[in-house]
């Protein structure tokens, strides 16, 4: 039956203080799980040192980085089904696991437990990124940028308060009878308990089902009067019509609709429909681009400085050391993500990434030619994380705003998987390079490694596209 267009409409939600509400929780459980995610990553290391010997903790280490990333699939699917809330508990629930079966594994020494218990521990990585997306459900085009980037930032504060409660944790856990570097990762748990209950609580209304539901909404009013306008907060039909996006120039950047009016996508559809969906936008490309390229040059270089270091200096210095070079590597991630969302915003995705990719072959070059000078080493750190901070805040908003909104976590869960897998590779084939080669060589493969993400973004944008699509 037709729509009567002149009967009155389902009040359109209050955006502007849902989205504030949104923000507020993520910003404070960014915190809490950044916390539960570093502190793991902390004594991770130590811990499958003491379990399983050194030769397999890196192989620990690893196995968290490739949990996150292949949790990103069955958490979007849960997202594009039922909503960020249910996506983003579920990750923290697993992480909650993983970091309890941790604690298991070094009470029994079982080394199987331990690298189940690591690759659950993802889970909290998950989340973490994956809350950056549900920052931007419902952000106005031209603030996209910026609101991403906060969250981004929120983990900072978490990564400079962790190593601080990391030892309080190893401290008290061990008078309650938990084998040493046990405790940290039972913290991490009940961190990420805390985390996903606030959410489960309190993200109400769900941000991708409003965007959803007002997407569907306005539609029927330009192209399609026949369609019923849903009124419920549960989610739309499987098959979601797309309104386009509102907004207009952005910095020079055309801001791109989401999908052409009337488009309709399925919700929660395998990897091969998500491919080629990306694969029919230049744009999701490029940020899918952005996003993995930029984390594998980051990860190749950051993952072997503390190596580097420890070729020209003793053991009593180099911790110091590497956790100076470490702490303000961490520092250009994260502490200027907010200028970063700014400028994205101000200039545009794609003057962004290839402003970041700059950055990244600026540190390349310091790095790889600062020998053993450990005042320009960190020069060229700062710069990495830097180049890295452009190409995940504006890589992740231009991903984002360019496909549906009914595909749109698969799509995020594709990149987070490339981006976990690129970076998990980068550090295996790094540690190679580095004992055949050196250092200086591994910079300039990592710097080698920019340039099919150059020629993408500077791909010329077709007549009629907007900037951002080309």
């Amino acid at each position: 039956m037709a729509t009567d267009l002149t009967a009155p409409r389902t009040a359109r939600p209050d955006v502007a203080s849902i989205q504030r509400r949104t923000l507020r929780l993520l910003f404070g459980t960014q915190i809490i799980g950044g916390v539960g995610v570093t502190i793991g990553i902390a004594v991770g290391a130590l811990l499958a040192a003491r379990i399983a010997g050194t030769a397999v903790a890196g192989i620990a280490q690893s196995a968290g980085v490739v949990g996150a990333a292949l949790l990103a699939i069955p958490v979007t699917r849960i997202m594009a089904r039922h909503g960020r809330r249910p996506g983003l508990v579920v990750a923290y629930a697993v992480g909650a696991v993983g970091g309890v079966l941790v604690v298991l594994a070094a009470a029994t020494r079982w080394v199987p437990l331990l690298f189940l218990g690591m690759l659950l521990f993802g889970g909290g990585t998950a989340a973490n990124l994956q809350a950056r997306y549900t920052a931007v459900d419902l952000a106005e085009p031209t603030r996209r940028g910026r609101q991403l980037s906060v969250i981004i930032w929120a983990t900072t504060i978490g990564a400079v308060a962790a190593p601080n409660f990391a030892a309080l944790a190893d401290r008290v856990t061990t008078g309650w009878g938990l084998p040493p570097l046990a405790g940290p990762f039972a913290f991490s748990a009940a961190a990420f308990v805390l985390a996903g209950g606030v959410l489960l609580v309190l993200l109400r209304p769900d941000p991708l089902l409003t965007a959803r539901r007002i997407a569907a909404t306005a539609a029927p009013t330009v192209a399609a009067p026949t369609t019923t306008v849903p009124t419920t907060d549960a989610p739309a039909a499987a098959v979601v019509a797309e309104a386009p996006a509102v907004g207009g120039q952005v910095g020079g950047d055309a801001t791109p609709a989401a999908a052409p009016i009337g488009a309709r996508v399925p919700r929660g559809a395998g990897m091969r429909a998500v491919w080629s969906v990306v694969r029919g936008q230049p744009a999701a490309r490029l940020g899918i681009a952005a996003v993995a390229v930029g984390h594998l040059v980051m990860v190749a270089v950051m993952a072997m400085t503390p190596v580097r270091l420890g070729e020209s200096h003793a053991d009593a210095d180099v911790l110091r050391l590497v956790g100076i070079v470490l702490s303000l590597h961490i520092a250009g991630m994260y502490a200027f993500s907010p200028i970063v969302g700014w400028l994205t915003d101000r200039l545009g995705r794609r003057a962004v990434i290839l402003g970041g990719v700059g950055l990244l072959l600026a540190a390349c070059a310091v790095a790889g030619t600062a020998g053993h000078h450990t005042p320009r080493l960190s020069v060229g750190l700062v710069l990495l994380g830097l180049g890295w901070s452009g190409t995940m805040v504006a890589g992740s908003t231009l991903l984002s705003e360019s496909v549906p909104a009914g595909v749109r976590p698969s799509v995020q869960g594709l990149s987070d998987l490339t981006m976990g897998l690129a970076g998990a590779g980068a550090a295996v084939a790094a540690g190679f390079v580095m004992q055949v080669a050196g250092y200086p060589v591994l910079t300039l493969l990592a710097a080698v490694a920019t340039v099919p993400l150059v020629a993408l973004a500077l791909r010329p944008v077709p007549t009629g596209a907007s900037d951002e699509e080309g």
